[in-house]
């Protein structure tokens, strides 16, 4: 008999590191355990778009055009080539942007494209409102699940009734390896299963840390 598998549906948008760092546990997970996930795309300008005067001027300047670059060439190229090359580009501009320090630049987002195997055409919908309805839906889906006081990521894992809970995070660094990748998906797949669950949080005291990706 083949083992049942776990559908967890992972929300993220490519300028955040956290994010990033949770996305590789995740394909870690997938190794572990019999795990898929599935990626969509939120977006960080989209949930602070109506309190960008309340942000640090350099937080502000990061969701504007270059904060929608990432996510608009994401969806153009999922709504041109299909989901599967979701989770594919993602790798490709999180490598690039963050284990590799080159930041959200149209040129990091351009030679992304090449590393996925992707038109390097799709580059255009950087600065082109034309699947921003989609990428709004994305973005909505995974907010609608968790709530609107969260970031990126965010992760929809199966309940104890088999309905899908959703959570911000998990926040962690560096990105877990292996059995402690295994334990730390247990353990969400846990709390997940207590209906009344909401949230475990610390202070974090350490920056991303992308040495083992």
């Amino acid at each position: 008999m083949s083992e049942s598998r776990t559908t967890a549906d992972f929300w993220f948008d490519p300028l955040c590191p956290w994010a990033w760092m949770t996305s590789r546990w995740m394909l870690e997970v997938e190794k572990v355990r019999p795990v898929d996930v599935r990626w969509h795309v939120m977006s960080l300008a989209v949930l602070n778009e109506n309190k960008l005067d309340e942000l640090p001027e350099r937080y502000r300047e990061l969701l504007g055009p270059k904060g929608w670059a990432p996510v608009r060439v994401v969806t153009a190229a999922q709504q041109l080539h299909g989901d599967e090359v979701v989770g594919r580009l993602y790798t490709a501009m999180g490598t690039r942007f963050h284990n590799k320090g080159e930041g959200p630049t149209r040129t990091a987002i351009a030679e992304a494209l090449e590393d996925a195997g992707l038109p390097a055409s799709l580059i255009e919908y950087a600065d082109k409102d034309t699947y921003d309805a989609q990428l709004r839906a994305s973005h909505n889906e995974g907010i609608e699940k968790v709530g609107q006081e969260v970031g990126t990521p965010v992760i929809a894992v199966p309940g104890a009734d088999g309905e899908q809970i959703a959570f911000f995070g998990p926040v962690v660094t560096p990105a877990p390896k292996g059995e402690e990748a295994a334990r730390l998906w247990d353990g969400t797949l846990m709390v997940a299963s207590i209906p009344g669950f909401y949230e475990i949080k610390r202070t974090r005291t350490q920056s991303p840390d992308f040495s083992n990706l």
